[in-house]
């Protein structure tokens, strides 16, 4: 099995992986591309946000022994081996304090012929990707038109992959390798009310733990249609750098978000 196919399938699980009004307390938070919002008589508000990110990756990767290899794959190329990818974002909010989640999970496979089918006709490979970050903020500057949050939190990376082959001398051999690691990161993140329709968001976290740097930076336009529908489209890129005995994994993704933000 060549090495780049082991690249394509099990390095680029982690790839799938924005907001309001002219009244700050009405700015929708910048981790909420697609938010259902709803306050309650505590004065908590709560959302939760459902997004879809369409990046590519790039970087280096290893596993299962084999030597390191070059990722260069766009988001086309990934899909192409989708098997189920979901992301979402949920905040509580209670005046300068926030708690925020994000997750992002993908399942990815693909199978491909061996060179003169000797020691195996076939092989497989099945990889699955998590990574979630769970963080607190508060506000350091906030008026009528903008905010600006700094936050500092946790992420989870989890990474499993398995190689079958079918055929040949292998039939049935199956391996499979992963690592899971925790990284710390802290940042900021920010919303700026341009108009009472039009609105810039964006945040940046770095950070490091058992990877040498772990990083997110975003930045997206909405424009507000109604007081409970909005639009938006950004830009995100995210890294990670790590490395252990027996997987490397020293990646960026990178590619637009799109949302519609639903407010209830």
């Amino acid at each position: 099995m060549r090495s780049w196919c082991i690249l394509t399938f099990s390095s680029i699980g982690c790839c799938f992986l924005l907001a309001g009004s002219i009244r700050a307390a009405d700015v929708y938070s910048p981790m909420m591309p697609q938010a259902q919002q709803k306050t309650v008589e505590s004065g908590w508000s709560i959302s939760f946000a459902p997004y879809f990110w369409a990046a590519g990756l790039s970087g280096d990767i290893a596993q299962f022994g084999l030597p390191t290899v070059h990722a260069d794959a766009s988001f086309r190329d990934i899909t192409d081996h989708l098997d189920f990818g979901a992301m979402a974002i949920g905040e509580a909010r209670y005046d300068p304090y926030s708690i925020f989640g994000d997750v992002m999970y993908t399942k990815i496979s693909g199978e491909t012929g061996t060179p003169k089918g000797i020691l195996a006709t076939d092989a497989q490979l099945k990889s699955e990707t998590f990574a979630g970050f769970l963080g607190v903020g508060y506000s350091v500057f906030e008026d009528n038109v903008s905010r600006l949050d700094i936050v500092g939190g946790l992420r989870v990376w989890s990474v499993e992959s398995e190689l079958s082959f079918r055929g040949g001398l292998l039939d049935g051999v199956s391996r499979t390798d992963r690592a899971t690691w925790v990284d710390g990161l802290a940042g900021f993140r920010g919303t700026y009310a341009i108009t009472q329709e039009l609105y810039l968001t964006g945040w940046g976290l770095i950070g490091t733990g058992a990877a040498r740097l772990d990083w997110d930076v975003a930045a997206a336009m909405g424009y507000r249609f109604s007081d409970t529908v909005s639009a938006v489209a950004g830009f995100r890129i995210l890294g990670a750098d790590y490395s252990d005995n027996h997987l490397i994994f020293d990646i960026v993704q990178k590619g637009p978000i799109l949302g519609l933000v639903v407010r209830f």
